[in-house]
């Protein structure tokens, strides 16, 4: 975004978007940031139409990304067996990886009543629905979900990005997971990964134009990784507290908590490939080998 990192051999332009865009019904672009599971989801349906590159410019865990409220007595994943919970998608990646914590601890996702809408009442540009069929037990909502957890309508809520006033001293809201950082780091020691939530994709027409072009962007996408922590190392001081948490990373992770590659994300593709069949959202498993095929 820069220009400090530039491509060798072609020129690029990036556009910085509010939402993640639908590369394919642009004309103009040539690639752009996809999501994961749409993008796994139409492999799984034939549409090869576009390329995915094992670049995963965004990654997180989930444990942080269920809600209760303040005073709610919930403290775990498996107390929400039967429970009331709302949710800002239901095919998104993101979401579809939380789910997956509930079914490794128990929970039947059958068992639960789904509200799928915003987060705040009002916020518009999503997709909430994508390409698949809702389950029986999902229902959509126009209504705020976080004024829906504070007034009891849900017992929690799933969302990436926190209510606003999550960040107030009297916010009505906490996190699940008393402690989600050592629920984080336990899942990473049992899994190897950080789960993928979207990754880079070119346009199969484009690709066959400049067949040479996949590894050039994912080149120029790992240098701009390296040159963007070499100066978060050096420039520390973007939260108070920067420093203590690049160093207790690369303890945890080693040189690299964020890989691109299709072997060293194998097992991470393969998670989650099984999770969309598992959870109902593929009617078919998908095989990972599928899902970098040029």
């Amino acid at each position: 975004m820069t220009g400090v990192v530039r491509p060798e051999g072609f020129e690029l332009e990036i556009e910085s978007r509010a939402v993640t865009p639908d590369v394919l019904s642009e004309p103009g672009l040539d690639g752009g940031e996809t999501s994961f599971s749409r993008y796994v989801l139409g492999r799984a349906s034939g549409d090869d139409r576009l390329v995915g590159l094992p670049v995963f410019v965004m990654r997180g865990f989930r444990h942080r990304c269920v809600l209760v409220r303040r005073d709610s007595a919930l403290t775990s994943l498996d107390e929400l067996k039967g429970a009331r919970i709302g949710l800002t998608g239901w095919p998104d990646s993101g979401n579809t990886w939380t789910r997956a914590l509930l079914r490794a601890a128990g929970v039947d996702l059958a068992g639960i009543e789904w509200t799928v809408g915003p987060l705040v009442a009002g916020e518009t540009g999503k997709d909430r629905v994508g390409p698949v069929p809702f389950p029986d037990n999902v229902t959509l909502t126009g209504d705020g979900l976080a004024e829906g957890l504070a007034g009891g309508r849900y017992d929690a809520i799933m969302t990436p990005f926190m209510p606003e006033e999550f960040f107030t001293a009297g916010s009505r809201f906490r996190h699940l997971l008393p402690d989600h950082r050592a629920a984080e780091q336990d899942y990473y020691e049992q899994t190897g990964f950080v789960p993928g939530i979207h990754l880079i994709t070119l346009k199969r027409d484009t690709v066959e134009r400049h067949p040479w072009l996949p590894g050039a962007v994912r080149e120029l996408f790992e240098r701009s990784k390296r040159h963007w922590l070499a100066r978060r190392r050096l420039l520390a001081d973007t939260t108070p507290w920067l420093l203590a948490d690049l160093t207790a990373t690369a303890r945890t992770f080693g040189r690299d908590w964020m890989p691109y590659g299709t072997a060293i994300n194998a097992p991470m593709v393969a998670a989650f490939c099984e999770e969309l069949h598992a959870q109902g959202i593929s009617n078919r498993r998908i095989d990972a080998k599928e899902v970098f095929t040029a």
